[in-house]
């Protein structure tokens, strides 16, 4: 029977319905049964302002996923779903602070995905601004923003016109004409590693370069423990001053091995 036909016979329209919702169906269980893998990068920014000063124990903390972050062929987490975590220590004498968190949970497709995270780099609302703003655009951005050229936080340069990702004269990663970035991260100076648990998969990395490692916009601030180790997933955040961390900034978290 031609198309056209199959749209005029009655039960065309509830047929094509049923199937979009089996399909959406299928997808989102696929992605709810898989553990996320190890060794993923997870680029997010913060919606409400961290304070050792004003946090409690238990207070919810709550991120965006700004880029898409692919799992496999079938499966990816959209830009815009949330990463969820809790205060595990606030603590603020004269001397400094502390602040102790945990991302565990991304919820996407109305489902939370358990995940224990370590916290990779971070930077500040000034930082994650700056990483967007063209250096080649000074006629009030009259060009493209297809033709941007950006700095990441870290130092590397995205060319959307080319499309490539150049740190120094290597290209490390590509980019699309909205600016997105995937690359493999590097290992660092900072002891921020390459593969983990044998992923070496490109990666979406939103603002960061690809070695990006440790804390870029805070003069007193310092990651005391990213949560690499014991305990797993604990992120320590120490400063000599108030631990403050803005609504905005940006965080680059890594799903760690369930079991070490």
């Amino acid at each position: 029977m031609p198309r056209s036909h199959w749209r005029s016979y009655p039960g065309y329209t509830r047929i094509l319905w049923l199937g979009m919702v089996v399909w959406a169906l299928l997808s989102t269980a696929a992605l709810s049964s898989q553990e996320i893998p190890a060794g993923t990068i997870l680029p997010i920014r913060l919606d409400k302002t961290l304070d050792a000063k004003k946090n409690k124990p238990r207070q919810a903390v709550r991120a965006r996923i700004m880029q898409d972050v692919t799992l496999d062929q079938r499966s990816r987490i959209r830009a815009g779903a949330q990463v969820v975590g809790h205060v595990v220590e606030a603590e603020s004498t004269p001397s400094g602070s502390r602040l102790v968190l945990i991302f565990d949970r991304v919820v996407t497709h109305g489902r939370a995905l358990p995940v224990t995270t370590n916290l990779r780099a971070i930077a500040s609302m000034q930082e994650v601004y700056e990483a967007q703003f063209p250096t080649n655009a000074w006629d009030d951005y009259g060009t493209s923003t297809s033709d941007w050229n950006t700095v990441q936080v870290g130092g590397e340069v995205v060319y959307r016109g080319s499309g490539e990702v150049i740190s120094g004269s290597e290209v490390v990663g590509s980019s699309s004409d909205s600016g997105e970035v995937r690359a493999r991260v590097r290992s660092s100076t900072g002891g921020c590693r390459g593969a983990v648990a044998g992923n070496d998969k490109v990666q979406s990395l939103w603002i960061f370069s690809t070695s990006a490692c440790g804390v870029y916009g805070f003069s007193a601030l310092s990651i005391a423990h990213a949560g690499r180790t014991s305990p797993l997933g604990q992120i320590v955040l120490a400063s000599t001053r108030n631990v403050h961390v803005n609504s905005g900034s940006g965080l680059l978290l890594r799903v760690d091995p369930s079991e070490r």
